[in-house]
């Protein structure tokens, strides 16, 4: 279990004060000058050997995609950009940094900006984070007022420049060229790549897109040296990790925690356990809504990393855990969320634009078991045209859960059809 002293994030609850001299006090813009003064190169090196991962999603080693920006600039800017466009359903981790802990981000913000050679970064905020921009611009305008950004940035030399942006609330422009779009004031539509946003981002200049909770841990790190980071967790999933665990647990709740923790100890430890306790679970989706869920009886030896879940063809992605119980019902659950992902889908490609309709729409019949069997099949199929041939992920997220719920719970759905053919009622829908 992490310890008290190695958490990254310790105003994580709003327990003390946000602003900048309760900052300061936590040990948050302690010696930035000097930690810019070690060079880009240096800090960069520290970032790669930390072996931080992107804590969006993906997990790409954050040092080598800050290392993918331009050493020398060819007379246009850079720019950081930072996705707080948290809008994966079950996920709220970057909210309570953004809420509680906004120095942490800005802090890193600099850092990282300085390491990549931006002298601007835009923070893209989610449409519906009222409470988290005021909280965020709040922190800003006193990291302005104190010096710690603008001009001469920390008296390091290092002009920086932050601006919030607010988005207006669409899922897809949390996909990162989507993002950049929309910040541009176009439609939240994803680019083709390459070029890649390092070559070509924001208004066509060189531009990385973190995480925020990427960039908010980047200044602890440095601070305390990129061994300290890398000696949690398993190799290649190293450091401290904000897991949001909501669903079926006695109390949900977000924790910074090691990663590579038991998914069981993570449970247990922090959210009183299963509701009903551990025999009462039925299934648990460990990574925000597009990771294939896992069952029960995976959950028994789960690792909260990113290996572990790839392993169980399933991900870690924003460590979102959703538990569910026995009372759920699972198909109901997935048609849900393949609700969402027709509702999201931008429409640029067809795969999606079609597939993410036909999908729920057979899904809405399995919910109700007026399907023919051989229609689950034909699905799985469908979800397998739709994965891997569009511009951006999300024709891959509307695909994985409905792929996880066949794999796992394929008894479960031809049980409820034979059901309506016979008139049972036990395994019809929960109303």
């Amino acid at each position: 279990m992490l310890k008290d002293q190695d958490r990254i994030f310790t105003n994580l609850y709003g327990m003390h004060d946000r602003s900048l001299a309760g900052a300061k006090k936590r040990g948050h813009w302690d010696g930035t000058k000097e930690i810019l003064a070690r060079g880009r190169d240096k800090i960069v090196e520290e970032i790669k050997a930390s072996g931080l991962r992107g804590r969006g999603g993906a997990g790409f080693p954050t040092g080598l995609k800050w290392s993918f920006m331009p050493k020398q600039s060819d007379g246009r800017p850079s720019y950081l950009v930072v996705n707080a466009d948290e809008s994966e359903p079950g996920t709220c981790k970057d909210r309570e940094i953004m809420r509680h802990d906004p120095h942490t981000l800005i802090e890193g913000c600099l850092i990282a900006s300085f390491a990549m050679g931006a002298n601007a970064c835009y923070i893209y905020i989610r449409g519906e984070y009222i409470r988290e921009r005021e909280a965020l611009q709040a922190a800003m305008d006193e990291a302005y007022e104190a010096g710690l950004v603008g001009k001469n940035a920390c008296e390091s030399g290092f002009d920086f420049d932050i601006y919030l942006a607010h988005g207006a609330g669409a899922y897809i422009c949390g996909e990162e060229t989507a993002l950049l779009e929309s910040l541009e004031g176009k439609k939240g539509m994803p680019r083709m790549k390459p070029p890649f946003p390092a070559g070509a981002g924001l208004y066509g200049c060189p531009t990385t897109v973190n995480n925020v909770e990427s960039i908010a841990v980047v200044p602890t790190i440095l601070r305390r040296g990129p061994d300290w980071f890398a000696s949690f967790g398993r190799p290649n999933n190293t450091g401290t990790k904000l897991f949001g665990i909501s669903g079926h647990v006695m109390n949900p709740c977000v924790v910074e925690e090691a990663m590579s923790i038991p998914l069981k100890e993570l449970l247990d430890k922090h959210c009183g356990g299963v509701r009903g306790g551990w025999k009462n679970l039925k299934a648990v989706i460990p990574g925000g809504s597009s990771v294939p869920m896992l069952r029960a009886e995976q959950c028994d030896d789960a690792i909260m990393d990113f290996d572990w879940l790839r392993e169980q063809r399933s991900g870690l992605g924003t460590a979102a855990v959703i538990v569910m119980d026995q009372s759920t019902d699972i198909i109901k659950a997935i048609w849900r969320l393949s609700k969402f992902y027709k509702h999201e889908s931008c429409g640029q490609c067809t795969p999606c634009r079609e597939g993410t309709g036909w999908m729920m729409r057979v899904m809405d019949r399995l919910v109700r078991g007026e399907a023919e069997v051989e229609e689950i099949d034909m699905l799985m199929d469908v979800t397998k045209q739709v994965e891997g041939h569009t511009i951006c992920a999300l024709g891959d997220a509307a695909a994985w859960p409905i792929q996880g719920l066949i794999r796992q719970f394929r008894d479960e759905i031809e049980d409820r059809i034979k059901a309506k053919r016979t008139g049972r009622t036990g395994a019809m829908a929960a109303e």
